[in-house]
């Protein structure tokens, strides 16, 4: 049932908006930006994400006129801060390709050349500090964040600083690589995706009664989390371990390389295992509940068709 807070538009009702977009996309384009294991085509990736960056920059230019107006009336100077896109969701679901194809779109816009896209992922903690503390099978719930530093560069971005750095990681070695960082400079648009990005404020044992955490979404301008059935999820994340098998899992220095030869039964039982018993707990406990803290939110269907999109009214 949608909330009455949000307008909801059907595929084909938010697709005819697209006419109303310019800079549709191209066959290459969606080749070259689509995640594995998500068979989006052109004719999707443009019905939904076309309008979706029209929107989005409608809101980007409109927050950049009230930041305009503001100082005038401060009587101030300061430069515009970035506007933070949030992308959330589940393992497989898709928000790797949503992140890349909003960040091509968004880079067309005149008023937003700069488009920067960063993964939570390099904030998770080192394999051999998870492994010191019993989290290599919580890998990928809130606790298995530096939670501190992901908010910290969030906040730097936010307040303008012009050089803010973030920790790289490799999904071959399925670890943060040492000595090794992305650096993010002052951007029109930095686009956040990964699993947590919409977790609300949780106290910790040793906090005082009185403390107030921050997170990362409270310095979000716009969010978004991309939806479907935990059964189509599964589905999807299955087929993504088959096709990870014959290109990374073979790779020198995978983690998982002992996949690599596996007989189809046996990885199959062996991913399903994986997402009964990490994924979906992780899915059901912690990123399912933020969906409703989402401004806009992507419907899929069994086929990754986004079959219903969702806006939060005014």
């Amino acid at each position: 049932m949608t909330s009455t807070h949000m307008l909801s538009f059907t595929h084909d009702e938010w697709s005819a908006l697209a006419k109303n977009s310019p800079l549709p996309l191209t066959h290459a384009d969606v080749r070259h930006l689509k995640a594995l294991g998500d068979p989006i085509g052109l004719s999707e990736a443009d019905a939904i994400y076309r309008p979706l960056s029209a929107l989005l920059q409608m809101y980007t230019r409109e927050m950049g006129d009230l930041h305009r107006a503001t100082s005038e009336f401060l009587g101030i100077h300061e430069e515009r801060t970035p506007f933070i896109i949030g992308i959330a969701g589940s393992v497989a679901v898709g928000k790797s390709t949503t992140a890349r194809l909003l960040q091509a779109l968004l880079r067309r816009w005149p008023l937003t050349p700069k488009v920067e896209l960063v993964t939570t992922d390099g904030f998770l903690y080192p394999n051999a500090v998870l492994e010191a503390n019993g989290l290599m099978e919580r890998k990928g719930f809130p606790e298995s964040y530096d939670q501190d530093a992901l908010t910290n560069f969030v906040r730097q971005v936010k307040s303008g600083k012009s050089h803010v750095t973030a920790p790289m990681y490799d999904h071959v070695t399925y670890d943060i690589v040492p000595d090794q960082m992305l650096t993010v400079h002052h951007p029109d648009i930095l686009i956040l995706e990964g699993l947590n990005v919409l977790q609300p404020a949780i106290l910790r044992p040793e906090d005082p009664p009185n403390k107030i955490r921050t997170v990362v979404s409270d310095f979000f301008d716009m969010s978004i989390y991309v939806d479907a059935e935990p059964e189509d999820l599964e589905r999807w994340y299955l087929d993504r371990q088959f096709k990870l098998r014959d290109i990374a899992f073979s790779e020198p220095g995978a983690y998982f390389h002992q996949f690599a030869d596996m007989p189809d039964d046996e990885l199959r039982d062996r991913s399903r295992e994986i997402w009964r018993t990490i994924n979906l707990p992780n899915l059901l406990e912690n990123i399912e509940p933020t969906r409703a803290r989402a401004d806009i939110t992507l419907r899929k269907g069994p086929t990754h068709r986004v079959e219903e999109v969702l806006v939060r009214k005014l």
